[in-house]
């Protein structure tokens, strides 16, 4: 039997190997570990094991507000002190390094040589094409980009885009074991650069800066803008409108053609003074909390969101309900009277 074919029925991993232990790597290492995933960790930097488990106790707390279902037993997290180990014997290798092109080839190949050929091996990258990534690997046909969002173990995201050299079946499996783990699992139909949620970003981080640096607006009144108007409606329904089929978005988009305000693609310059700018506006409006406190706080913020969409069974509220559904699906059935209930 080989390594990729020892799932669970449900599609579960029983092992992944996480590569980086910087923001990214510890919240995909919080959400395999929670989800009864064994993780294998490596980190450069020698505070890695400390942050992971931070990140991890973070991710309990969230879990414990976030559904009642019952949790598997955790999976076990080894830190390791090299490439090889951390992908020896693992069903999937999360690649979470700095976005630096040349780190992140030169990661990938060490980790394409050392791990089973049939290992799947994904990027996190925020920007960078697959085609790229698998420049210098052996076995190009695994590697696929899965971009995820901060926090990784809350917010249920991953784009999944693959390369010229991807094999059809490498994305099928990665699409099932994100699945597994309480993922919404988006594929990118065509490489592109920042792939789709990224891009749709920084269109709106662009036009948040010119308001900011035209003194138009502070960026707490920008904040304001969005996350009590639009902010909470994207939340549900997208950007394009769902009622009314055809009709409602040809009305839209002739509205939208005479109203086209933003400055489009141009962005100001960053300079020193819009820095300070920036820099000064935002600590304002840190409301005296340290960061952890305010990471404290984003979580409780999006666990409420998450809740109160599944209550309605709709957007990510519809993802987080099936994961909980795959959870109670986990409990092994009782095979005779004698044996323990698993709660």
């Amino acid at each position: 039997m080989t390594e990729i074919s020892k799932f669970t029925p449900e599609g579960w991993p029983r092992a992944v190997g996480v590569l980086g232990a910087g923001i990214i790597g510890s919240g995909w290492a919080a959400r395999f570990v929670l989800n009864g995933v064994d993780v294998r960790l490596y980190g450069r930097s020698p505070p890695a094991e400390d942050r992971v488990r931070k990140v991890l106790m973070s991710a309990r707390r969230a879990y414990q507000r976030l559904t009642s279902a019952p949790l598997p037993t955790e999976g076990a997290l080894t830190v390791v002190h090299s490439v090889a180990e951390a992908v020896r014997g693992v069903e999937l290798v999360q690649e979470s390094a700095p976005e630096r092109l040349e780190l992140k080839q030169q990661l990938l190949a060490t980790a394409s040589r050392a791990a089973a050929p049939e290992t799947i091996i994904c990027s996190s990258t925020s920007g960078f094409r697959p085609s790229l990534l698998q420049a210098e690997m052996e076995y190009p046909e695994r590697l696929l980009v899965a971009h995820p969002f901060n926090p990784v173990y809350l917010l249920p995201l991953v784009e999944l885009c693959a390369g010229e050299r991807t094999a059809p079946e490498t994305l099928a499996r990665a699409t099932e074991i994100y699945r597994s783990v309480g993922m919404h699992p988006l594929v990118v139909r065509k490489e592109v650069d920042g792939f789709i949620a990224n891009r749709l970003q920084e269109a709106m981080w662009r036009e948040a800066l010119w308001l900011v640096h035209d003194d138009v607006a502070t960026t707490q009144e920008v904040n304001d803008a969005i996350r009590y108007s639009f902010g909470l409606r994207r939340a549900v329904i997208g950007p394009f409108p769902i009622a009314g089929g055809g009709t409602k978005v040809r009305h839209y988009m002739e509205l939208w053609r005479q109203w086209q305000l933003s400055k489009l693609a141009d962005a100001p310059e960053v300079t020193g003074a819009f820095l300070d700018k920036l820099a000064e506006q935002s600590d304002a409006r840190a409301e005296n909390l340290t960061v952890p406190e305010l990471e404290q706080k984003r979580d409780d913020c999006l666990v409420a969101v998450l809740r109160g969409l599944r209550a309605e069974g709709y957007g990510a509220g519809e993802t987080l309900a099936r994961w909980e559904q795959g959870l109670r699906n986990r409990i092994a059935p009782l095979t005779n009277g004698s044996d323990p209930l698993r709660t």
